[in-house]
């Protein structure tokens, strides 16, 4: 384990102690942008849809459940009208998108480019922590979804999104990257459970968001696309209610800690909406840098900033997914 190396940075307490660099005021105009959230039907998703929409954005939910989305898009609309008296009416639509099966995700990036709209604004939001278990692709489950259905699914949008610059990709991570298994990815032995735990399983597939948004970052070097990484913070989202299934010390101590000092949602989500729209992220020429609460810029682990290992991770998953796709 590979742990703490955040936790002793100076700049990461400070952020303690300093006012919100971002808020929902600052949000620019988006009107005529478009916008796709993964996992928008709830949590963080959910309150970065409202935002978008809520200043002028078409926002498609990319999420597996259709009677979720359209549930979170009823509410999405009220909450949206409440708040937001110039929106009369809120462009909100439904994606069906499965990251636990990397032909689905595929499918999911084709059903959006047929509709021959521009992608302004791509925001990998959608996680999950489970204590075992193999995906569709009979991929550990949590690198599958996490990494690997966002692999396929951002690659299969990158042209588009590309035609539409300047834009965005912003990729959620966690600060869970650090507590990962020895060599940061062991990428022979993704599916042995006798070799991890689903602590660090989790900590493997958050590491593989940031090697994947470091590296899509110095590929798109050249272009008008700006692609950044988040840890939201401690939120109050469905994704501990997955963690308390591992039943470990770690996710009841989390747990405890989610429902004492956890941010609410829409506060959680200001780190994401800055990189998905402050004009600062285009000003400043800002990409593949990783941030957290709110909207503070620090170094993620050294296995985070080894882009050896995050172009082995490209390959790897290139190869992968060839594989698997039919």
């Amino acid at each position: 384990m590979h742990y703490g190396e955040v936790l002793t940075q100076p700049q990461f307490w400070r952020t303690f102690f300093t006012q919100n660099r971002y808020s929902h005021d600052e949000i620019p105009d988006l009107s005529h942008k478009v916008a796709i959230v993964t996992g928008a039907n709830s949590g963080l998703g959910y309150a970065t849809t409202v935002a978008l929409a809520g200043h002028g954005a078409h926002v498609f939910l990319a999420c597996r459940s259709r009677e979720r989305a359209m549930d979170a898009i009823k509410r999405a609309r009220k909450e949206i009208r409440e708040k937001f008296k110039h929106v009369q009416e809120p462009m909100l639509e439904f994606l069906e998108l499965d990251l636990n099966d990397m032909n689905k995700a595929r499918q999911a990036a084709q059903s959006f480019l047929s509709k021959g709209l521009p992608l302004h604004i791509l925001i990998n939001n959608s996680g999950m922590i489970t204590p075992s278990g193999l995906s569709a692709d009979g991929i550990e489950q949590q690198f599958a979804v996490n990494h690997m259905g966002h692999f396929v699914f951002t690659m299969n949008l990158l042209d588009k999104i590309k035609e539409s610059q300047p834009s965005r990709i912003v990729i959620l991570s966690s600060m869970g990257h650090e507590c990962t298994v020895p060599g940061g990815i062991d990428f022979d032995n993704l599916n042995d459970e006798s070799k991890s735990s689903p602590l660090t399983r989790y900590g493997r597939s958050k590491l593989a968001n940031i090697l994947f948004g470091r590296a899509l970052a110095r590929r798109l070097a050249d272009e008008r696309v700006y692609v950044n990484i988040a840890h939201p913070g401690l939120v109050k989202t469905e994704l501990m209610g997955h963690a308390n299934e591992a039943k470990s010390l770690a996710t009841m101590f989390f747990d405890k800690m989610t429902n004492t000092v956890a941010m609410m949602p829409d506060t959680g989500a200001l780190t994401q909406l800055y990189l998905a729209t402050s004009p600062e992220i285009v000003n400043r020429d800002i990409r593949g840098r990783y941030f957290v609460p709110i909207a503070n810029e620090i170094q993620p682990s050294s296995y985070a900033r080894d882009d050896e290992l995050g172009d082995k991770l490209w390959t790897f998953s290139e190869q992968l997914a060839r594989e698997k796709l039919n």
